[in-house]
């Protein structure tokens, strides 16, 4: 099996905004783009995307899960990135037609098909470090996936770093790709010394995020997780296991949490964490390493909660829940 988000569907969707006016999306070859090597992305990082994916249900009909709110995100991102204004309208469209016209391509459960629209700037303009990108380019790329689970859920290693940031504080709520290069550092230095999977990043004590997904804490009928601000990504699948743990009565509390209330919690009887994205939905988190020391979450297994959770969301991607959020599109 390849690794996760390298093969490619041969086409794609593509738009570009140039005088002041988006030009009518087209289907594209997949394997290149074409732009000037002083284009405003490559020297000033004006580049956002999102991360979306497509279901194939057991009659066969394909499904895009929060086609929407990705959507709302990506407009966000490049308002905050002062990109041109996307269409709206016209990336939904460019969405459901790229994945009609793969839609036979469309893995079955637990597989799917990842969606990646990008946006990026295409200003040749090197002087423009403090001012923004006047053209731009909008692709929708396409990537068939697995189980992300294929070899079995293990739990995962966080090391908390108390001086770091995953990014700058008012760059949280985009999703720009310096935010992960950001973090690429502190991650790959927390696997080398303490044989981590991923940095809890927690500046001052305050429980934030990873460097690629949000953190939840589950203990007992409690569900905490940190309050929306600009310092963090705002995840979509966070929202929608908050939204399915308040449905099945789960206490729902977004707020701050510290890390003395984290390893203090964590080391109780039947205490779970797990960290929350698209590419995973959820997934446990059994050991956290702070200043040296590690501390097991609960018995530092999976615990039956987070499986709950994950598997209520999946059986609504997937089509075996009713779908009573409105959260899928059909193609």
């Amino acid at each position: 099996m390849a690794a996760f988000g390298t093969v490619f569907m041969p086409e794609m969707t593509l738009a570009t905004f140039e005088d002041n006016k988006w030009n009518e999306s087209s289907v594209v070859p997949a394997d290149s783009l074409q732009f000037h090597p002083g284009a405003h992305v490559l020297h000033y990082s004006s580049t956002c995307f999102e991360g979306l994916k497509a279901f194939r249900h057991e009659d066969g009909s394909v499904h895009i899960f929060r086609m929407d709110a990705n959507i709302r995100r990506l407009a966000q991102s490049s308002k905050l990135l002062h990109l041109p204004e996307i269409d709206e309208a016209q990336l939904s469209q460019m969405i459901i037609d790229i994945v009609r016209k793969f839609a036979d391509e469309v893995p079955s459960p637990p597989g799917s098909m990842y969606i990646r629209p990008t946006h990026l700037g295409t200003e040749a303009a090197i002087g423009k470090a403090a001012a923004p990108s006047l053209s731009s380019m909008l692709y929708v790329l396409l990537s068939p996936v697995g189980d992300y689970f294929a070899g079995g859920a293990h739990t995962l290693r966080l090391l908390l770093d108390e001086q770091g940031a995953r990014c700058a504080p008012h760059m949280g709520m985009v999703k720009s790709g310096g935010n992960y290069a950001s973090a690429l550092d502190p991650i790959l230095r927390a696997r080398a010394e303490v044989k981590a999977d991923q940095v809890l990043f927690c500046p001052n004590g305050d429980v934030q995020e990873t460097g690629a997904a949000n953190f939840l804490l589950i203990d007992g009928n409690e569900i905490i997780t940190k309050a929306l601000d600009s310092s963090f990504l705002h995840g979509i699948t966070r929202d929608s296991l908050l939204k399915l743990a308040a449905k099945m009565g789960m206490d729902v509390q977004e707020r701050e949490l510290t890390v003395s209330e984290l390893l203090e919690r964590a080391a109780k009887t039947g205490c779970e964490a797990a960290l929350s994205g698209t590419a995973a939905v959820l997934a446990p988190v059994g050991t956290l390493i702070h200043k040296g020391k590690e501390y097991a979450v609960g018995n530092g297994q999976v615990g039956p909660t987070t499986e709950k959770l994950r598997a209520a969301l999946n059986d609504i991607q997937w089509g075996k829940a009713e779908d009573s959020f409105g959260w899928l599109t059909q193609v």
